[in-house]
């Protein structure tokens, strides 16, 4: 099996990189839940146990008889309590939860090659034969990664910054002036 290799314009768009080669995969949206009007999607929702599911927990209440009356009609008069209600168990059906960061990604040792800056010392790190950064991610504290990751907010700046300060400065210390990577281009091994 190959090393889990990462790779951006960014240390943060590098680190997700490495985090989907991980095979982990974050927040997202079913592509087929593209329905505008309350009609259309809960026609979509009552397809599958999924959307039924869904109509069940926003708390979606009402005799067969009457989702039948709303199924064949488009223009029937909802009251827009329950639009809303149907609108919401959509958008948590087409919602996909992230899965869980991977014990073996935090606990990774992570080597860095790209431009690395700490006060005035700027190196490129792995090129022409020096050594790449190298952090060691049991030392870092991920909570805050987690809990981004989670959301669907662990963006590639969010990613680099925390990686900074909960996972680098955790592992090796806040450097000279703190950690800076200016680079165009980062690889993560």
């Amino acid at each position: 099996m190959p090393q889990p290799r990462g790779q951006g314009p960014t240390l943060g768009a590098a680190l997700n990189s490495l985090l989907a080669d991980f095979g982990v995969q974050p927040k997202g949206r079913l592509a087929s839940y593209k329905a505008k009007t309350w009609h259309a999607q809960l026609v979509h929702l009552t397809h599958t146990h999924r959307g039924y599911t869904a109509l069940e927990e926003a708390g979606l209440h009402v005799t067969h008889a009457t989702l039948m009356k709303w199924l064949s009609d488009d223009e029937y008069n909802v009251r827009r309590s329950y639009r809303e209600i149907i609108h919401q168990a959509y958008e948590a059906a087409a919602t996909i939860s992230a899965d869980p960061i991977l014990q073996a990604f935090k606990d990774h040792q992570f080597e860095i090659r790209g431009i690395v800056k700490t006060g005035a010392d700027e190196r490129d790190r792995g090129a022409h034969g020096t050594a790449p950064l190298r952090i060691d991610g049991r030392n870092g504290h991920w909570a805050s990664i987690e809990a981004m990751w989670r959301d669907g907010e662990l963006g590639d700046a969010a990613f680099e910054d925390d990686f900074i300060d909960f996972v680098i400065c955790d592992d090796i210390g806040e450097g000279t002036d703190g950690w800076a990577f200016p680079g165009g281009t980062y690889t993560i091994t």
